[in-house]
């Protein structure tokens, strides 16, 4: 781990976005990083508080002569996504972070960099830190467990918090203010198959998927990268009918919120088959290579020998599964009519995993209009129902409307302006930013989100722009300089 992060500016955001590094905090395994929020805002004198689902709030009184302004909730996640690279040594659940300076950038070696949403967490902590810092009353939000699920937006109680103002920093575009989001919604499909012996005669091979991007499942969506689930039962549809190929497992994708890089299975074919097979994979590895020349070129389809499984999945649910994942519906669905480059509906084949006699698929939809991510659920449904899988549907979220007449947005366009000399660009998100929860629980919260730039999120490719850390704070200092009064 290089410490050379330490002495980027400004100063005090990377010191505490290092600390953040150091303690283990993917979904789910948070008490670590909640401990250490609720002991720096206790060091620090303030009021701290952790709310039953694992949320932490920190409040801050105003300074001197800013009494009259309208409070501020700061807010953003404390988890980060645990994605890294397949030839990577390194447990989420213990290990820190290995961030480094490459360039203009911060990233990591081999795996997520946590920028998302440390960045925002470390500018908050900052602001709870100053003693120099013109602000009214503030109060720091910090939720649990938001890239699998929104637990703690979930688990907030009206009341709690006391402030008018919401300002989310988990975007990830320097210079643009988000007033949008996606509402989002889960599809859990579950196949049962029967176990059946390994015909006589058969040779079988690891197969695997590996290479791509990946990224995530909705700000990377109308990129067009490739899905290696997708790709991989592609493949195996037609290696079944060609080669009689016959599946034994299969484990693809690891994050219902991130396009899956890699696929990894085990298959096989009788042995007269296996030059056959071969071939196949050769011939179908250049025409994916052809197809995603631009968005996947480190894309790679290994097939490799190994043991015979102890087992096939039963032939009949084989292809069905294939058919079904071949004709689900994947990326970018529709774009958005009132806001021309903005994706409306999408939807991500996120995971295909064999075990215990099932396969469990998730897929993760999102859009901005209920109605339209309704029918592309019912799409789903329909699909995989035919094919003969019970398919339930969770973690409904709604999405966020935008509200141009917004006070914070106003104030905000004026404050960029006369700080960097230009209007900062208006933007909705096709992710599932928090704030369409959070202000569910605090309808009167007049609602922003704005961060630095982040590329690759999701992915072990995530990097932040360093300068753009230092834009992002200056910006934030003036925003809280001008806060309207109550």
């Amino acid at each position: 781990m290089s410490k050379e992060i330490l002495n980027l500016e400004p100063k005090v955001i990377w010191k505490h976005f290092y600390s953040l590094t150091q303690i283990a905090r993917p979904s789910k395994y948070e008490d670590a990083i909640q401990a250490f929020i609720v002991d720096f805002g206790k060091k620090l004198g303030l009021e701290t508080i952790k709310d039953e689902v694992g949320n932490v709030i920190i409040r801050k009184p105003a300074t001197t002569g800013m009494e009259d302004r309208q409070g501020v909730v700061l807010q953003g996640h404390l988890d980060m996504v645990p994605q890294k690279n397949s030839d990577k040594t390194h447990d989420f659940a213990t290990d820190p972070i290995e961030a480094y300076v490459d360039g203009d950038w911060v990233t990591a070696n081999g795996t997520t960099l946590g920028a998302d949403n440390g960045m925002g967490v470390a500018a908050a902590m900052a602001i709870l830190e100053a003693k120099d810092v013109a602000h009214g009353p503030v109060e720091a939000l910090f939720t649990c467990d938001e890239e699998t699920g929104m637990t703690g937006a979930f688990g907030l109680k009206p009341g709690i918090l006391k402030g008018d103002i919401l300002i989310n920093m988990d975007s990830e575009d320097e210079g643009e203010l988000y007033v949008g989001c996606a509402g989002g919604e889960d599809a859990n499909i579950t196949f049962n198959f029967t176990e059946v012996a390994v015909p006589a005669g058969m040779k079988a091979f690891n197969l695997a998927v590996t290479g791509l991007k990946g990224g995530h499942s909705g700000m990377d969506i109308p990129i067009g990268r490739g899905n290696a689930n997708i790709l991989t039962f592609r493949f195996l549809k037609h290696a079944h009918k060609q080669h009689g190929l016959r599946l034994a497992s299969i484990d693809g994708g690891s994050l219902r919120n991130a396009i899956p890089r890699e696929a990894f299975s085990v298959v096989v074919v009788a042995e007269a088959k296996a030059d056959d097979l071969k071939k196949c994979v050769a011939n179908y590895e250049g025409m994916v290579k052809a197809e995603l020349a631009v968005t996947e070129p480190d894309m790679k389809i290994i097939l490799e020998p190994t043991d015979l499984p102890a087992n096939l999945m039963d032939e009949d649910t084989q292809v069905k599964l294939a058919h079904a994942i071949v004709a689900c519906p994947n990326g970018v669905i529709r774009m958005s009519d009132s806001m021309p480059g903005l994706v409306e509906t999408s939807t991500n084949l996120a995971i295909v995993k064999s075990a215990n006699k099932q396969v469990k698929v998730a897929c993760l939809m999102r859009s901005s209009v209920d109605s339209a991510k309704t029918a592309l659920s019912s799409s789903i449904e329909s699909v995989f129902e035919l094919a003969g899988a019970t398919v339930k549907f969770e973690g409904a979220y709604p999405g966020w409307k935008p509200n141009m007449d917004s006070p914070i947005l106003k104030t905000m366009q004026q404050v960029y302006n006369n700080k960097f000399g230009k209007i900062p660009e208006i933007k909705a998100i096709h992710a599932g930013l928090e704030c369409g929860l959070l202000g569910g629980v605090y309808p009167n919260w007049d609602m922003i989100s704005f961060g630095p730039t982040i590329r690759f999120p999701h992915s072990p490719d995530e990097k932040v722009n360093i300068a753009t850390v230092q834009k992002f704070y200056d910006f934030l200092l003036e925003t809280l300089k001008n806060i309207p009064k109550k």
